[in-house]
């Protein structure tokens, strides 16, 4: 593949040349990282008054600023002025929390950052990748990102680079060819030398880990739907306003007006801002759970979730490998096959099972310096073995080591070496061991000489961890490239279940009777992922390997955890910075708040909406003329959004099993408690209408603060299943509900923007909406329980 363009002149060819066997010193590295500065790019960010403007340009603001214009053009310039105040508050307002979910995320962001394994004062090691500077030498496996611009040196890669070039064929890289930043490695491995870092680097730029998927979630989708059915119904009020005020001659302008602030209502203003800041800060409270959230969406879908596909080794198991046996089975002894096992593995992989392989060697008594390598070839899920070739006695000799089947068959093992290497093997794996197969010899005369087996226990906190998911209604089953007696001993002791299957036809045709899946690819995940949401389940991933990418995107709920490659992570809705399942139980809890608190203003919404625009639309009828004025209209929506926006940060409770969106259910109820709201507002307004002697205006005023009132009343009656004072709310949702109500009271009392109606009424109205609180809270109940609907 050829490049238009050219690389920039190596950094590295004007300092001195690094050592490959040792890397730079810890001092040397310093300095040049003062010189060349962190390899990394400063994040462009869009400024904040673009932002702003931005929030002014839409469909909702569209119809606002044409509200503005037709006031004007009825020479109404203070209401114009008013809804233009109004209007640029609100925008104000959801920019600045909008801006806070930002930065949030950016924090991040910088916490998820790329590992590289590096080699400085002769010692390999992890370090991020903004710490590394020209001259390292560092090592790149399959599942990497390449953290720089590297020139090999040792080794082969396939590398994709399409996310740079927009070429999609993989790119053979040998020793002295390049490797640029943000190439995804795919197959194989190698050690090349940092040529450029940060704005040196061939494409300019770091590679983009954290992709916030712009998708919309669920919920999301969920509210749209609900807001088309809502819109719909505005439209048919729409059209018997218009023909009411055709056949009585009301006002064209006032008429219009009306018309489009009905429209307004039913539009969920608020709901970018709200959305974004619930998640932004649940994301937040998350990272410092050990939980890094990389696409917002993810948190809301873990509430939903009700299958967990995990991952066994670094996730149930504790992801330190040790021997746990040696077995010969040609005419050597277990320290050879444990040498040829260590001649098969690679420290600079920083593999855990090859790290463990050589830990047992060096540590044994028959322990001794290995022979000059030439070559070494690193595991492969094409051929599922490495390979290490070195020179003995003069001669090419090679060790291998792998899966049982595929090293047998690269050695055209015959059937009764296969049957006596099952037979040991099965003694290995009765305790939980993972079995490789060793095999040496020179070229033409390479035989299988033993067995190994690798132990990685469980977690100490992995079957209570099983369990809790459990009575919180998810399901959690293994995925292993395990044997079956393997997975069976480890299923057991982590209480998973027994019902052991395979990644094929049959038993992915009914998944959800499978507890454990054995003998599985990295690329039948992708399979399994897809065949549980084919049977109806919301499903979670854990996965930490290049090739677990494809099943943790199609996943509503990827899990990279805390060993996963790079292109793990970029691929998962939420990182784990902790070993184990903890973080997935601390996300559900999380993400079921948020679902609470996304359902509370959903619901509102729906009530609110129904039981506004009937209102006003009724009162048009029954009055032969507007109950309220335009500027009351735009006032009383951003009244409501000013207390709804405090839901983000509502107190909650909780579900106790994972939660759907159900428009049937949720329209059903809302549509049961508008009717009640409904009956309620227009009792009180036909009341007050006929006995207090309010003038037109007036009735104006107390139509706003009723409205305003009950929808203060609604939020905190839905905010829970239970009854309305089972929990307090949150501290900032409680201040924003005491502010709005002396707010608008005091505009009202003293005739700003509004008739002056007397205080007592005000008090009147609020002690009427507390008794019709306590009597919708009984009937929310009782609807509740009608339509199947809440939290338990």
């Amino acid at each position: 593949m050829t490049v238009a363009a050219k690389p920039p002149a190596d950094t590295a060819k004007a300092l001195p040349a690094t050592d490959r066997a040792t890397g730079l010193t810890s001092a040397e590295a310093q300095r040049r990282l003062q010189s060349f500065g962190v390899n990394a790019l400063e994040e462009v960010r869009t400024p904040r008054w673009r932002e702003l403007l931005g929030k002014l340009w839409g469909p909702v603001p569209w119809m606002l600023e044409a509200v503005i214009v037709l006031q004007v053009m009825l020479h109404r310039g203070e209401e114009a002025l008013v809804i233009l105040f109004l209007l640029a508050f609100n925008a104000l307002v959801a920019s600045i929390q909008e801006g806070r979910a930002q930065d949030a995320l950016t924090l991040l962001r910088r916490q998820l950052q790329v590992n590289a394994r590096v080699l400085r004062d002769a010692h390999w090691g992890r370090l991020p990748a903004a710490q590394l500077v020209p001259g390292d030498v560092v090592h790149v496996r399959a599942g990497d990102i390449v953290p720089a611009d590297l020139v090999l040196f040792d080794g082969a890669v396939t590398l994709d680079q399409s996310a740079l070039t927009g070429e999609s064929l993989a790119v053979d890289a040998n020793p002295g060819q390049p490797a640029y930043t943000g190439s995804i490695v795919h197959q194989g491995e190698a050690s090349g030398e940092v040529t450029a870092t940060g704005a040196r680097t061939y494409f300019g730029r770091t590679a983009e880990l954290v992709r916030t998927s712009n998708a919309p979630s669920h919920m999301q989708r969920t509210i749209f739907s609900i807001v088309k059915r809502l819109v719909a119904f505005d439209l048919v009020l729409v059209a018997l306003v218009i023909f009411y005020a055709a056949t009585h001659g009301l006002p064209w302008g006032d008429t219009a007006v009306f018309a489009l602030l009905l429209l307004v209502a039913s539009v969920p203003v608020a709901l970018p801002a709200i959305y974004t800041l619930a998640t932004a800060l649940a994301s937040t409270r998350l990272s410092k759970q050990g939980v890094l959230v990389t696409r917002l969406p993810a948190v809301e879908e873990a509430a939903a979730m009700d299958t967990l596909l995990s991952d066994k080794t670094g996730t149930l198991t504790q992801n330190r490998l040790s021997v746990a046996g040696v077995k010969a089975l040609a005419d050597v002894d277990e320290a050879a096959v444990l040498r040829a096992a260590a001649m098969a593995s690679d420290d600079a992989s920083q593999d855990p099972l090859d790290l463990a392989i050589l830990s047992a060697y060096r540590s044994s008594a028959q322990s001794a310096l290995l022979p000059a390598r030439t070559d070494f070839r690193p595991f492969d899920p094409a051929t599922r073995f490495s390979e290490g070739i070195y020179v003995v006695d003069g001669q090419a000799w090679h060790a291998l080591k792998g899966a049982t089947s595929a090293v047998f068959e690269h050695c055209g093992a015959d059937a009764a070496q296969r049957q006596a290497a099952q037979d040991t093997g099965r003694a290995l794996a009765a305790g939980g061991a993972r079995v490789l197969a060793v095999a040496a010899g020179p070229v033409g005369a390479i035989r299988p000489i033993g067995l190994v087996g690798l132990s990685d226990p469980p977690r100490d906190d992995a079957a209570e961890l099983i369990a809790k998911l459990g009575q919180l209604g998810v399901r959690v089953c293994m995925a292993t490239g395990d044997a079956l007696e393997t997975a069976r001993a480890i299923g057991q002791r982590l209480g998973l279940g027994t019902r052991i299957c395979v990644a094929r036809e049959d038993d992915l045709r009914q998944p959800e009777k499978c507890d454990i899946f054995a003998r599985v690819l990295p690329e039948e995940k992708h399979a399994i992922v897809s065949a549980l949401q084919q049977a109806g389940h919301v499903t979670g991933m854990t996965g930490d390997g290049v090739n677990d990418a494809p099943a943790l995107r199609q996943a509503e709920l990827g899990v990279a955890v805390a060993s996963a490659t790079d292109v793990a992570k970029a691929a998962a809705g939420v990182v784990l910075t902790d070993p184990g399942l903890g973080g997935v139980l601390t996300v559900v809890g999380m993400g079921r708040e948020v679902h609470r608190r996304m359902l509370t203003y959903i619901l509102n919404k729906i009530v609110k909406t129904l039981e506004i625009v009937v209102f006003l639309t009724l009162g048009l009828w029954l009055t032969k003329g507007f109950v309220i004025s335009p500027r009351l209209i735009v006032l009383l929506l951003f009244a409501n959004d000013f207390v709804t926006m405090s839901i983000a940060t509502d107190r909650v409770l909780p579900a106790s099993q994972p939660q759907r969106w159900r428009v049937g259910q949720l329209v059903g109820a809302a549509g049961v408690l508008a009717a009640v709201s409904l009956a309620f507002t227009l009792s009180l307004y036909g009341t007050a209408r006929a006995r207090f002697g309010l003038s037109a205006g007036q009735m104006q005023t107390m139509v706003f603060l009723l409205l305003v009132f009950t929808t203060q009343a609604n939020v905190y009656v839905l905010r829970n299943d239970g009854p309305m004072w089972t929990f307090a709310p949150g501290t900032l949702m409680a201040w924003a509900s005491a502010i709005d109500v002396v707010l608008v009271s005091v505009l009202a009392v003293t005739g700003t923007l509004m008739a002056a109606v007397p205080l007592e009424l005000v008090g009147a109205l609020i002690c009427a909406v507390a008794v019709f609180a306590l009597l919708l809270d009984r009937i929310k109940s009782v609807v509740f329980r009608r339509f199947k609907f809440g939290c338990a």
